[in-house]
């Protein structure tokens, strides 16, 4: 799993969060996807890393604009996480 952190401009409610969401599931097979305007950030979920600029793309497309982007590998962290070590 991959956590795609990226940062998007322009978000000023949650119909914008929408918007962001909505492009990126149709653009991306992902697992989750949220978005906060507050933070002006997108966090992505994917079984594979994302490429940055078909990212930009997907998102820009919808009017917004993508000032940072970071893909990192992510582990699942759960209440039970402890038991797997």
């Amino acid at each position: 799993m991959y956590q795609t952190t990226v940062g998007v401009d322009g978000m000023m409610c949650g119909m914008c969060e929408a918007h962001v969401n909505d492009a990126v599931r149709k653009a991306f097979p992902v697992k989750k996807v949220t978005s906060s305007h507050s933070k002006g950030q997108t966090v992505i979920l994917s079984e594979r890393a994302l490429d940055e600029q078909a990212v930009r793309d997907a998102i820009g497309a919808t009017g917004y604009t993508v000032t940072s982007f970071a893909c990192a590998p992510h582990e699942k962290k759960g209440f039970f996480s402890f038991l797997h070590k």
